[in-house]
């Protein structure tokens, strides 16, 4: 199982991630400001529903690699972490250039809404690359099983999601108008998202070489 400070620093990092703004609080933005902080919410339940589908897939990837081989899994661990680091990097590149279509969605019943924000999530092949290279980090196969770790941090990073999709449900009139006029706010928030991946992906780097699969 995972250390008591693997998952303190894990789970610090997934909040962070989980409150920048990224496509998924965009679209919940979106739905709130155009019906409701109620679609809103109808709208992370429905991202929070499919995300379990990147999470079970995830976890069984990683756990057939480091079956397969433990160089696999090394060669896994760090093309994630070049992977966080490119999307850090991109975040800095892009900082500033969040557009929030405020007005423009069109008005859905909530049951719509629930099955449409679910599909969102489970098509999404950049949240499936993101837990993929995002869990390797913080798995040790020497710790025990290398599927209930994946799976833990998995559900840390979906239940993390919750509080911030909620909030931003209801805060997202104010939310969108400040994204919208105040270029600053978008900046600092993007760079934030940038330095936490870049930081993960350097976890890595930064570390000792991992162990050997068993």
């Amino acid at each position: 199982m995972p250390s008591l400070d693997t998952l303190i620093v894990f789970t610090v990092a997934a909040v962070l991630l989980n409150l920048s703004p990224g496509p998924s609080n965009l679209y919940i933005m979106a739905r709130s400001v155009s019906q409701g902080p109620r679609a809103g919410v109808v709208a992370a339940a429905g991202l929070f529903t499919g995300s379990f589908a990147h999470v079970a897939a995830a976890t069984l990837g990683v756990s057939a690699i480091v079956m397969a081989s433990a160089e696999a899994f090394t060669v896994l661990k760090w093309a994630g972490a070049a992977y966080l680091v490119w999307l850090g990097i991109q975040h800095f590149r892009e900082a500033g250039g969040l557009i929030v279509p405020v007005g423009r969605v069109p008005a859905k019943s909530m049951g719509k809404i629930y099955r449409e924000s679910i599909l969102v999530e489970v098509l999404n092949p950049k949240t499936a690359l993101f837990f993929l290279a995002l869990l390797p980090q913080f798995v040790d196969p020497a710790a025990g099983s290398v599927t209930a770790q994946s799976l833990i941090l998995g559900l840390i990073v979906v239940f993390t999601a919750i509080p911030s999709d909620v909030l931003i449900a209801f805060a997202a009139g104010g939310v969108a108008r400040r994204l919208s006029a105040n270029p600053w706010f978008a900046l600092w928030m993007d760079k934030v998202s940038g330095a936490v991946l870049i930081g993960l992906g350097a976890l890595v780097a930064a570390g000792e070489a991992p162990e050997s699969a068993k």
